[in-house]
């Protein structure tokens, strides 16, 4: 990684860092995650699908009523393994704040199921209710659509760094040891290359990872004289990198570690 690729991830860690500022008081330091987690990942989709994101919704407005699957078609004009269907973005969410948490549970909704999958997995909708009540939907929604994640301004591998770098700060509000969430560079790596992976690519990249994934962890053991990482997080290290690649085996989907 170079010095211009580091100040890129260390400026947005430390602009999405100083979102999390707004939440003090009303959430627990440890609870921070729960929303900028989330909003970090709903932001770079966001970013991802802006260019085709017109094209996808006359498409979509096209096929409106038909019984057949529509994720390819839709998958082929969003130029990506998923897409949204919602006429909302960020910059038309908060353009209309009145109404911003039912738009915001709209668009999150109106994402593919690849996607959806792994929104799901934050319970993001619980967050927004809370953001909602606490006056504070607005404010953070805003400031989020100031940032531009799109992978011409941030690499698919300064994306996987800098959401690293944001559970790291995340785990040490939650007084958590570094073992963890131990996370080694070949499994942010595979996270990454799993996130705009094409189908017929899949299998073969997934098992490629795997094998490399376990020579590298083995290799590390090894040269530090047999202890590698913690033994309470090196069980995680195995299931997770499982995870990402079975899944892979089976469709391409969105696989970005999600930390509770």
């Amino acid at each position: 990684m170079t010095s211009g690729d580091s100040n890129t991830i260390q400026n947005h860690a430390a602009f999405i860092w100083s979102v999390a500022d707004l939440l003090r008081g009303d959430y627990k330091q440890s609870e921070y995650g729960k929303v900028i987690l989330p909003l970090t990942v709903l932001r770079r989709l966001d970013c991802v699908l802006e260019p085709t994101k017109q094209a996808v919704l006359d498409r979509a407005a096209q096929l409106a009523g038909r019984n057949h699957n529509l994720d390819p078609i839709l998958q082929k004009e969003a130029g990506e393994q998923f897409y949204n269907t919602s006429r909302f973005d960020f910059a038309t969410l908060v353009a209309a704040p009145d109404d911003l948490a039912d738009n915001l549970k709209h668009y999150v909704a109106s994402f593919s199921t690849s996607a959806r999958d792994v929104l799901d997995k934050f319970d993001f909708t619980t967050q927004i209710d809370r953001l909602d009540r606490s006056k504070l939907l607005y404010l953070v929604m805003s400031r989020f659509a100031e940032v531009d994640l799109h992978p011409d301004k941030v690499s698919n591998l300064e994306m996987g760094y800098l959401y690293e770098e944001l559970i790291r700060k995340f785990s040490e509000l939650s007084n958590e040891t570094a073992g963890e969430h131990f996370t080694p560079r070949e499994v942010i790596r595979l996270m990454v290359d799993l996130l705009f992976i094409e189908d017929d690519r899949a299998a073969d990249q997934a098992g490629r990872h795997q094998d490399d994934l376990r020579r590298r962890l083995r290799h590390r053991r090894h040269v530090v004289g047999g202890r590698g990482p913690p033994a309470r997080a090196q069980p995680r290290l195995e299931s997770n990198a499982t995870l990402y690649c079975c899944r892979a085996r089976t469709r391409s989907s969105l696989s970005i570690k999600q930390t509770s």
